[in-house]
Formats: C-alpha cells, structure tokens, sequence
C-alpha cells in the first residue's frame, strides 16, 4: 500500500459526478484540486452490502471536510458506468455530492489498494496533503467498513502540525516534546 511520505503518483480517470442527464461523468486528476488535501477511498464494488454504508456517511459529511480545505473522492474498481447504474437504483446514493471515481486496476496497483486475491479495490483511505504527499493511509479488508469520524479527526490532527495523542480531538491540546534532563 502506498505510505506515508510518498508522493501520490500522477493518475487520470473518470468519475460519476451526478446522476442527472448530460452532466453523469467528468475527468478526475490527481492535480484537480490544487492547494486543498485530497481525500481518497475506495471501496470493493458497486451493488454490495457495506459500501453504501461508507459512501453515505462520508457524503453526510462532505462539508466537514470541505470546512477543512479537503476534497473527498470515493471510488471502487467498477467504472463509472457501473457507479452511474448503482447510483441511480439506490435511493440512498442518487443524490450524492462527491464523486465516485473509477479506479482502475492499474490505478488501484500504483496505490496499492488492489487486493491480491480478489482482484478489486481495498476498503482503503489516502489523505494526501496540498503538495501532493500522502500523509494517512489505511486499508480494512473487504468486509468490514471503516469509521468516516475517524478519518476526520485524523485530518484533523494532520492540519495542526503538530504531534496529537491517541484519541485526541480537535481543540484537545497538542503535545510539546520534551528532551531527556531538561
């Protein structure tokens, strides 16, 4: 998987931006969004059971991580035209405001998401920073979702630049390194 402190490789794809007529699809670059952090998920597949849990809970908080100067894009190794079908037969998808992105197999490998065995993308998450490092990433296996809180509160911790304690949250303090007998 790709780690943090990496640069995020350059990709181009394709996302379902809506599920209106004339406007479902737009090209997605890693470098359309410059001077913001990029959240990127993936999810394993289209019309399964966990994945919409996820990509509703990170589109009900969309604008918590708008508010943090960060872009979330999901996606899945289904193509957009699959996203498109799913999103429109699935009430609680049809309205979304963020993109599902196609990450492709060849996409999903350079990111290290692609699962070995069943060869579609990881339940993962990649923060990437404004100049384009990743700072956070993290891959669930295939059946157990992952906690959209818990990515903003990493965010969270990520911004103040400073080093945060296991449960800190944001307006916690931060905490100050202390040298050995000083």
């Amino acid at each position: 998987m790709i780690t943090p402190g990496t640069k995020l490789p350059d990709f181009k794809t394709v996302a379902c931006v809506s599920v209106e007529t004339g406007s479902e699809f737009a090209p997605f670059t890693n470098k359309d969004h410059p001077g913001k952090w990029l959240v990127l998920y993936s999810y394993p597949k289209d019309f399964t059971f966990v994945c919409p849990t996820e990509i509703v809970d990170f589109d009900n908080k969309v604008k918590d991580f708008a508010a943090r100067n960060a872009v979330v894009v999901g996606g899945s190794t289904d193509n957009e035209h699959s996203h498109l079908a799913w999103r429109k037969n699935h009430s609680d998808l049809k309205g979304l405001n963020h993109a599902l992105a196609f990450w492709s197999p060849a996409i999903a490998q350079a990111l290290g998401i692609l699962h070995p065995v069943a060869g579609v993308a990881l339940r993962a998450t990649i923060i990437v920073d404004p100049e384009g490092v990743v700072r956070f990433s993290t891959a669930n296996d295939l059946s157990v979702g992952r906690n959209v809180d818990e990515v903003l509160r990493v965010l969270d911790g990520l911004q103040t630049g400073e080093l945060v304690a296991c449960g800190w949250k944001k307006g916690d303090k931060t905490l100050t390194a202390k040298l050995a007998g000083k």
